[in-house]
């Protein structure tokens, strides 16, 4: 494991392709967003995965993310209505995340095990994206908040402390919020606001 400092405004691209292959080998990864920490694999990666359900202490019922380019990756993972699309497209990049119905290309161990639902983002910042720019899909991903704390962890030396063993790398690219995403559920009706984080809620009428 190791603490990678990245330019916070034109990440390495040495060091991003270095990422990338940790992921593509399986391994977990601490990043920063335009939120918090979060901690990130391989969409394709279900032991990674599990580690990262354990490091939480998540049960099945845990929404987990996946971190998305753009639109167009949103797209193919979940079922979007006409008036969802106009959110999204209002509200993306930034530091929400969406619960929507996911679609057939979603693999079912990623999704809400009863609602049958996904979570999805686009982050507005250059380390994740530039990652997914590299890696070509989404990332999977939940919010770094360790077990009974309230707060995500947000210095990479203290992830290095508590989660160094486990990690194949935490990235600093400078100060990350204390923050976590807004979580909106896009899949209810009416929206309901499930986490009142970073993002404004202003946009939906809340």
């Amino acid at each position: 494991m190791s603490i990678i400092s990245l330019h916070p405004e034109n990440p390495q691209s040495r060091l991003i392709r270095q990422v990338v292959a940790s992921l593509r080998e399986g391994q977990v990864i601490a990043y920063p967003t335009d939120s918090s920490y979060a901690l990130g694999c391989h969409i394709g990666d279900k032991d990674a995965l599990e580690r990262i359900r354990r490091l939480r202490q998540a049960d099945r019922h845990h929404h987990f993310t996946l971190v998305c380019r753009d639109l167009t990756e949103i797209a193919k993972y979940a079922r979007v209505d006409t008036w969802q699309f106009r959110l999204l497209k209002a509200c993306t990049p930034g530091p929400y995340t969406f619960l929507l119905p996911a679609s057939r290309e979603t693999p079912r161990r990623l999704q809400h095990e009863k609602r049958r639902t996904i979570g999805l983002r686009i982050p507005d910042h250059v380390v994740p994206q530039a990652i997914l720019s590299e890696l070509g899909e989404p990332i999977m991903s939940s919010t770094l908040i360790m077990p009974g704390e309230s707060l995500p962890l947000n210095d990479p030396a203290e992830i290095e402390a508590r989660l160094g063993r486990e990690l194949a790398a935490i990235l600093d690219a400078g100060p990350c919020s204390l923050d976590p995403t807004t979580v909106i559920d896009l899949a209810s009706q009416p929206i309901a606001v499930l986490r009142e984080g970073r993002g404004s809620l202003e946009p939906f009428g809340l």
